[in-house]
This record gives C-alpha cells, sequence and structure tokens, in this order.
C-alpha cells in the first residue's frame, strides 16, 4: 500500500462515509477508497440518476439521487464534496464533516505543490508552469480545476515530486490546508451568483494562502495582495504598479533579475498573457535556471479558447476567446487580436457590472454584436449611454449562429473578429468549451 493509501484508509476508517456529487472527481474519490478504504459504509449521492451496474458500484453502496439529495448529510460522519456541488446548508449548520479530495491531497503533500487561484490566467498560467517544469526535467505533475482530479496522481507522488495544481473558488472555500507555494493571480467580479458579494468571493480564494507556514512562497497581484502581518514570504506581481516585487511592462519583467521575454518567438498572444509569464517566471526560476525557462517557454502552446486563432475565412480572421466571462478578459482580447474589427459579446447573465466594458466600447473603434441576456443589457447600456462614438456600429443577434453569420457581413476583409463574451455560457451551453467548439463549427461553414 503506498503511503497516500495508508493516509487516506486512516482518515476514512470507522466513518460513515458519503461522496456528494458523482462527477469526474466524485468518480476519482470513489476508486480511492473503494482501492484502499473500509469505512463503515459508502454512499453517493448526487442529483442526477447513478446507473449503478455501468459505474460497477456494488448494492452495498447506498445511492442517493433526485431532488433532496441533500438532506441526507447529518446521516454521514464525513462528506466529501464534489467542487461542482453548492451545499444547500450553511456548514455550521451540518453536524457532518466536510472535506474533499484537495483537503486530504494537500494534507499528505502541501509542501511539493505549486497551487494558482484567481479569477483569469489560471489555466493558462497552471499549464504553463508545469510544461516549463516537465521540460527541465522536473518530476511533475498538474492536477485540479484543469480536469486533472488530484487523487488520480496520488498513487505517482514521489518525495521529489512537484504537483502544479489548479485552484479554483469552489475547490478553495473550505479548505484549512494551503500549499507551499501559492499564487493568486487577479480578482474580478465572478461567481456572484453563489458568493452573493466579492468580499465572499475573495474569502473563499484566500483560502490559497491563509494557512500558509512559515518559508512558504506567496506571489499575489499587488491590488490584492494581503494588508494583515503574515509570517511567510510574500511577494507582489503587477503589471500596473511599479512599486511591485514583479513588475512586467513592456515585455521586460523587473524582479531580482530583469528578464526580457522573447515576444518574437513566444506563442502566447497579448499583453496580458506578459503577465501571465511573469508569473511563470518567477516560481519555475525557484526551482530552474533562466535559459531552461526561456527555452520551454518558446514551445508552450496556448490552450483552447483563449484567444485561440480558428482561420481566416471570407478574408476575416477569427479567435475563439470563449473562456472570457469577465470585462477585463473582452478588452484585453480587443486588444491584443491584430486590427480587431469585431468583438462578439454575451452570455448567460450573473448579475457582474458592464460599465468598465461599456466605457471602453464608447471610444474604441470596433463592430459590437451583442448577444443572449447578458449581451442584451450592454446592448441596452449602449444605446443609453451618452458619448458612445458611431452607435450604429452596435448590433443585437439573438444567438451565437446569428451573431457568427452577423460578423462575416460586417467585418471587413483584412480584419479580425473575436468572440469574447465576457459572460457564463451555462443555460445555452454545457461549458465554456462547448461554446468556443460551436464558434468554431459556424465558422468553418461559413
Amino acid at each position: 500500500m503506498t503511503s497516500f493509501g495508508e493516509y487516506i484508509k486512516n482518515y476514512t476508517e470507522n466513518k460513515t462515509v458519503c461522496i456528494l456529487g458523482f462527477g469526474r472527481e466524485g468518480k476519482s474519490t470513489y476508486k480511492m477508497l473503494e482501492k484502499y478504504c473500509s469505512p463503515k459504509s459508502v454512499a453517493i449521492a448526487d442529483l442526477n440518476d447513478i446507473d449503478r451496474e455501468a459505474s460497477n458500484i456494488p448494492d452495498s453502496v447506498e445511492l442517493i439521487c433526485g431532488q433532496g439529495y441533500q438532506d441526507c448529510l447529518d446521516r454521514f460522519d464525513m462528506v466529501f464534496k464534489s467542487p461542482g456541488i453548492v451545499l444547500e446548508k450553511p456548514v455550521s449548520q451540518l453536524k457532518c464533516q466536510i472535506t474533499c479530495e484537495t483537503q486530504v491531497f494537500f494534507e499528505c503533500f502541501r509542501e511539493q505543490i505549486i497551487g494558482i487561484t484567481g479569477t483569469k490566467g489560471k489555466s493558462t498560467v497552471t499549464s504553463l508552469i508545469y510544461h516549463v517544469l516537465k521540460e527541465s526535467g522536473l518530476d511533475c505533475h498538474i492536477a485540479g480545476n484543469i480536469g486533472i482530479p488530484v487523487f488520480d496522481i496520488a498513487e505517482d507522488m514521489r518525495e521529489e515530486t512537484i504537483v502544479v495544481c489548479e485552484l479554483s473558488c469552489h475547490q478553495l472555500e473550505y479548505m484549512t490546508v494551503s500549499p507551499k507555494y501559492a499564487v493568486f493571480l487577479n480578482l474580478y467580479e465572478e461567481h456572484l451568483d453563489h458568493y452573493g458579494t466579492m468580499e465572499n468571493y475573495y474569502n473563499a480564494k484566500k483560502n490559497i494562502y491563509l494557512h500558509q507556514q512559515e518559508n512558504d512562497v506567496l506571489l499575489i497581484n499587488s491590488d490584492i495582495a494581503p494588508t494583515e502581518p503574515i509570517s511567510w514570504n510574500t511577494y507582489t506581481v503587477s503589471d500596473t504598479d511599479r512599486d511591485a516585487d514583479v513588475y512586467v511592462k513592456n515585455g521586460m519583467v523587473h524582479c531580482v533579475e530583469p528578464y526580457v521575454i522573447p515576444t518574437d518567438k513566444v506563442k502566447l498572444l497579448g499583453v496580458h498573457n506578459h503577465y501571465n509569464i511573469a508569473v511563470a517566471y518567477y516560481m519555475t526560476t525557484l526551482f530552474i535556471r533562466e535559459e531552461d525557462f526561456t527555452k520551454a517557454l518558446c514551445t508552450f502552446s496556448p490552450l483552447a479558447h483563449r484567444l485561440e486563432y480558428v482561420d481566416t475565412v471570407r478574408g476575416i480572421r477569427w479567435y475563439d476567446d470563449s473562456i472570457s466571462t469577465a470585462c477585463a478578459t473582452a478588452i484585453s482580447a480587443m486588444q491584443s487580436v491584430p486590427s480587431a474589427g469585431t468583438i462578439l459579446i454575451g452570455g448567460m447573465d450573473r448579475g457582474i457590472d458592464y460599465a468598465p466594458l461599456v466605457d471602453f466600447l464608447a471610444d474604441f473603434d470596433i463592430r459590437v454584436i451583442c448577444m443572449e441576456t447578458s449581451g442584451r443589457r450592454v446592448y441596452d447600456m449602449i444605446l443609453a449611454r451618452d458619448g458612445f462614438k458611431n452607435k450604429e456600429r452596435v448590433h443585437y443577434a439573438e444567438h451565437l449562429d446569428e451573431a457568427v453569420k452577423l460578423a462575416a457581413e460586417i467585418t471587413p476583409e483584412g480584419m479580425s473578429c473575436v468572440m469574447s463574451p465576457a459572460a457564463a455560457s451555462y443555460g445555452i451551453f454545457k461549458n465554456f468549451e462547448e461554446r468556443g467548439d460551436a464558434f468554431k463549427a459556424l465558422v468553418s461553414a461559413l
């Protein structure tokens, strides 16, 4: 039995255990419990039906499905909550212990983990750090919100292994342990339908560093740096604050040793990615040499749906930025794509403040196609806005297919069209990946 297997066996011994949510992480948790543990009992609770036979679940495991699936929680000693599940009651009102894969994994391996969170850029930074360390010859794994449950790599852990772990607010919300190396990239309006206020959202994210220990390392955006005194090593990063410990401007990273980003060789598009590169540079050079970083950086390919070049059709360059769910990312997209001619905006309306986006669009020479519910709100804000230059360049299309057709008609040849929705995809598409794939298919069909 591995050391981790021994740990989780002891962790669940003589406990009644419930797995809350049977998606990717819930299945990973069940697999680990089945292999190593012998709790008093195991149950799985999910809003959706679970096919016992297809999932190879024995009759000894209780299945609790459908409406009211969370009513059972206080029957159990311990509940492994999947990050996609929102608790219907506050933790303080539950008698059971709420835990998760990330909590247990971090309890075992926190000294070997680089954790990355933030509203935007965390997948890119996580992937870039992993790519650089892996290409530099280190024993390294990538896991977390990037799509790989941490339990899936637990059995491969060795003393020298480094784990680069993307962490969402939902994974961090109830954490009581933090990684030795923590990165907090930024904070924008997001998930307010769940958290209600930015303060609550920030408090969930803060757990990435709140439980760090002496000699740990925190790299955090200077705009959200903690004001309270802390005993570990805290460094700030910014692309606007010259006083930050790590400051990036015009392709130059200013820190202990200045670093020039080889912008002519890097595939990451946009100045916002200079910030992501600066973060990756600082964190990876704690482990490797600068020349190894540069070599690996130049071979890193951007992730899908993040300012991804799709094709040139009808003389128009098309870019997929479906990952965009905030004003700042849509603004960055317009500033980053070459010869931006048209932007497609809109999706699920989560109630975020679109005033910064409307302010930017007022003076930025680009055609705007608004779509879906949040797009309708942006469209109405623009029509009501005094001083908005040339409102005739602003259009509304009900759905993405109409928006793409319209974009093909109004975008001049030689210019670019970018879909950067500044909105979530839920309720319209399964996720931002499905939205991005739909956009690509529509472009190909023109």
